[in-house]
């Protein structure tokens, strides 16, 4: 997620966003990865909304978070883009949440 926001906006400044927009509709399978570990700006807010209303009932997303869902609308950082952008990720969604310590850590060896 924070490199595809900085593509956005790069992509907005030189004019590419209208394409990238499209690409990102079109993939068949779009993972959102690290979800919302910042607060999104007003640009980083629009596009996710467009590119999300795009696939919606389309394409498939799947979002992966270390954040508790309960705590996404706040990161949206503004209520109606909040809500629209949530609809259209919670609707017909299938969720799973995991418990227990993170797989990225390594295992510490047990004395021998």
């Amino acid at each position: 997620m924070p490199r595809l926001n900085d593509e956005l906006t790069v992509a907005k400044g030189d004019g590419r966003i209208t394409a990238r927009m499209k690409s990102l509709a079109r993939v068949e399978l779009l993972i959102l990865d690290d979800w919302r570990l910042q607060p999104l700006d007003g640009n980083a807010r629009h596009h996710l909304l467009e590119f999300l209303e795009d696939r919606y009932g389309q394409r498939s997303t799947l979002v992966t978070s270390q954040l508790p869902v309960a705590r996404w609308h706040q990161r949206i950082n503004d209520p109606t883009y909040a809500d629209a952008i949530l609809d259209r990720l919670v609707h017909n969604a299938h969720r799973l949440e995991l418990e227990g310590e993170s797989m990225c850590r390594p295992a510490t060896p047990t004395a021998a």
